[in-house]
């Protein structure tokens, strides 16, 4: 497995070894020991997720009022999407940064965001699927949305989607609700 730490600390992109021969393709997408041994602590998985959507669903941007925070740790098991990471921690250095991979079905890559870390999706391919590892179970009273398109975090998303068709974005109300990162208040 190559591990890579993103620009956003306590972001990390997990590539695993592909193992493929005339039946499909084999990968260990997550291995606790390996996934210690890189953060620094255990994953405590309490929630798992699986979400698919349609080519240019844009899911996020979205958080979890911290504490208590929620980790998660995202794979796509179809298709493609776009996954981007924004530092929502106040007194990082990179607070209000933002970093991108974009997750597949091909080369099966995962990424794991630690708590305070806002997390937003965007479905490159028709029935793209993905599934979140959560350190947290839904609890409605601590979840948060920032704007994915706020002019302050600068965020590039595609022009085209994987076909090289114009990409349309579509949100759900919530999320063309969100507010910009100007009308929240953050902890100090």
């Amino acid at each position: 497995m190559r591990i890579r730490e993103l620009s956003i600390p306590g972001a990390w992109e997990f590539t695993p070894s592909l193992h493929g021969d005339d039946r499909g393709v084999f990968a260990e997408t997550f291995k606790s020991s390996e996934f210690e041994k890189t953060v620094g602590r255990p994953f405590d998985l309490l929630q798992v997720n699986t979400s698919t959507s349609a080519a240019g669903v844009l899911r996020g941007i979205h958080y979890t009022e911290t504490p208590p925070g929620q980790a998660k740790y995202v794979t796509c098991v179809r298709g493609a999407f776009l996954d981007v990471v924004v530092d929502l921690r106040p007194g990082s250095p990179t607070f209000r940064q933002w970093d991108s991979v974009v997750i597949d079905d091909v080369e099966r890559k995962s990424i794991f965001l630690a708590e305070g870390l806002g997390h937003a999706l965007l479905s490159l391919e028709d029935d793209s699927t993905v599934i979140y590892l959560c350190s947290l179970e839904y609890a409605p009273e601590f979840d948060r949305d920032l704007d994915a398109f706020d002019p302050e975090l600068g965020i590039e998303w595609p022009a085209v989607d994987r076909n090289g068709d114009p990409m349309t974005f579509t949100r759900s109300p919530k999320d063309a609700a969100a507010p910009r990162l100007a009308e929240l208040k953050f902890p100090h």
